[in-house]
């Protein structure tokens, strides 16, 4: 989950045209592996082409760019870095890299930011905030004098806020958006992704020669591609993209300043390097975020996982199920206050911590043999009915049809053509979220709420169709689990256990929150018509997905991830003040 949501106001008028990062190995890469314990590491070869047929006889015409007939082999994405050790992991039988974060690499900051005076920080939505204040704090304990400086539009409200938390324009920390960008050395550009598609090209002429554009989300780059544009070949382009919502990345960041590596985790990309710095800038700009460790992607990966990825699992197919769900119960009789508790509070409390610690089969095996049943039955039945909806999704995001979605929405929350402004709607005033509300204030303290299996057989079917949709794509085990678990269950529902649905999505990214809205009914909608009628007309279990499940080599992987977890679960009270202002308690 990248770009923030703080924004220059898109223009009007559609922007017209205008005008390879290298892959090195390093002999010095040490090996860190473990084996698959209490996990079954193979899938039999009945399994996965029953699940290759499945997924790949389907393919639509108009995404034949994307179609696959059977999985991908990931792309190679070693890299050479002469500051930070790199380290070598072993996640479902692939070969893949990573540098693990810690405060006590931030010594190393001052030699990965070589030649940088000045970082520009653009935007101050939900990741804006975030990046520039634990770069600011980590360069300060590094005893660097490099200046983090904030660049906002002339009039933004977002002044203020920025000065509250210590940037000021008598410091130089603070000022005009193209002032700053022109001053900058490396330009983190956290603006909406719809407000870069609308300004990329006067930013493109405010940089510098040889400066170094960053991107916390790949979408510039789908929005450039679908026009058949690129980046200018005067500037090195890289990404780091924290897999977890902007004040996620702060509040781990301050809760971690006594346990050394805690923070979101982070992909990165080098798109573009013109001087042969930009993947040390780039593995420096994640440490000093504070990720516990930082993968590689490319860019066009990115932005594809990541776009996907929130309108699936993060945001807004979890929103659809617990809504189908809740519907479900109180319709067969259960009362509200346990049909909220057995939706929401059920994933985002225990089965959430659980895989976040143990894994997926750690939420079956914690079943009786009468939860271990339904939570069959409802695997079974909603494994495809989310596959459909996911795939569809994925393609659409391939295709390029979800990023000019979000670019016209953008504009539309603006007056034109006569028709009126529509901005976002709110998402929570229905009676489940009010109900939520009453459920929240008798929850005693650390209450995570009930195992209900049948809510856990949904969710978890999500979780895998999910990871089976994007390893079929070709993404590295990495972003795959990222995308589809770590984010989710240490990240993302923690906000929802805390103050419900709105509080989780609206602390993201326009992008994001669009998304969410779009694709939520879709996944109520097919579960409600598909997965909970068969379940109704007793379908069998189907008894080959189960075994699927049970087999599959992404639990090993998924252990080997949470062993590089840090010890600490982000802690996120009512009255959080570190969260965008509009959804602060005292507001």
């Amino acid at each position: 989950m990248a770009a923030a949501t703080s924004s220059i106001a898109p223009s009007l008028s559609h922007p017209s045209a205008s005008p390879s990062s290298k892959t090195l190995r390093s002999s010095k890469a040490s090996t860190f592996a473990f084996p698959n314990i209490g996990f079954i590491s193979s899938a039999s070869s009945k399994s996965l082409r029953s699940l290759t047929a499945t997924v790949t006889g389907n393919g639509a015409l108009s995404a034949r760019m994307v179609a696959a007939s059977a999985v991908r082999t990931p792309v190679s994405l070693d890299f050479e870095t002469s500051v930070f050790k790199k380290e070598k992991v072993s996640l479902a039988g692939h070969e893949e890299y990573i540098v693990r974060g810690g405060r006590d690499l931030f010594k190393h900051l001052p030699d990965a930011f070589k030649g940088i005076k000045q970082i520009g920080v653009i935007g101050w939505g939900s990741q804006g905030p975030a990046q520039a204040q634990n770069l600011r704090d980590s360069l300060v304990e590094a005893k660097s004098d490099i200046v983090v400086k904030i660049g906002l539009r002339k009039g933004s409200k977002s002044f203020e806020e920025a000065r509250a938390v210590g940037f000021t324009e008598e410091s130089g920390t603070l000022g005009d958006i193209w002032e700053t960008i022109s001053g900058s050395d490396l330009v983190l550009l956290l603006i909406s992704d719809a407000a870069q598609a609308d300004n990329y090209e006067k930013i493109f002429s405010h940089m510098k020669p040889n400066s170094i554009l960053g991107l916390s989300h790949g979408f510039l780059l789908g929005h450039l591609q679908s026009m058949g544009l690129d980046f200018p070949k005067n500037i090195s382009v890289v990404a780091v993209c924290p897999k977890g919502m902007g004040p996620s990345v702060r509040r781990l960041y301050v809760q971690g300043k006594e346990i050394n590596g805690a923070g979101i985790n982070a992909s990165f990309a080098v798109h573009q390097d013109v001087d042969g710095r930009a993947a040390d800038v780039a593995l420096g700009w994640s440490v000093a975020l504070g990720s516990p460790f930082t993968f590689a992607t490319t860019l066009e990966q990115e932005y594809k996982s990541d776009i996907f990825g929130e309108r699936g699992i993060l945001l807004g197919a979890v929103h659809g199920i617990v809504e189908s769900l809740f519907r479900r119960y109180t319709e067969n009789g259960m009362s509200e206050d346990l049909a909220y508790k057995n939706t929401v509070e059920c994933i985002t409390g225990t089965i959430s911590r659980t895989i976040s610690t143990q894994g997926m089969l750690a939420v079956y095996n914690s079943l009786s043999e009468e939860g271990k049943k339904d939570f069959e039955t409802a695997y079974s039945a909603s494994f495809y009915p989310c596959m459909e909806i996911l795939y569809e999704c994925y393609e659409d995001v391939a295709a390029g049809s979800e990023i000019r979605s979000v670019v016209l929405a953008g504009r539309r929350f603006y007056d034109k053509e006569g028709l009126p402004a529509f901005p976002m709607g709110k998402i929570d005033q229905t009676r489940m979220w009010k109900v939520g509300e009453r459920v929240r204030k008798s929850r005693p303290a650390g209450d995570l709420g009930p195992l209900y299996p049948f809510t856990a057989g949904v969710y978890v079917a999500l979780m895998m169709a999910q990871i089976e949709i994007l390893r079929k794509k070709g993404h590295s085990y990495s972003e795959i689990i990222n995308e589809s678990v770590i984010e989710s269950v240490d990240s993302l529902n923690p906000f929802m256990h805390a103050r419900g649905v709105s509080f989780m999505v609206d602390n993201c990214s326009t992008t994001a929150r669009l998304g969410s809205r779009k694709w939520a009914p879709r996944f109520d909608y097919n579960l409600t018509q598909q997965a909970l009628v068969a379940v109704d007309n007793g379908a069998p279990i189907n008894k080959d997905l189960i075994s699927n499940f049970f087999a599959d080599p992404v639990h090993g992987a998924i252990e080997v991830c949470a062993q590089l977890r840090p010890t600490v679960d982000i802690s996120v009270p009512e009255d959080a003040d570190f969260v965008r202002p509009e959804l602060r308690q005292s507001n």
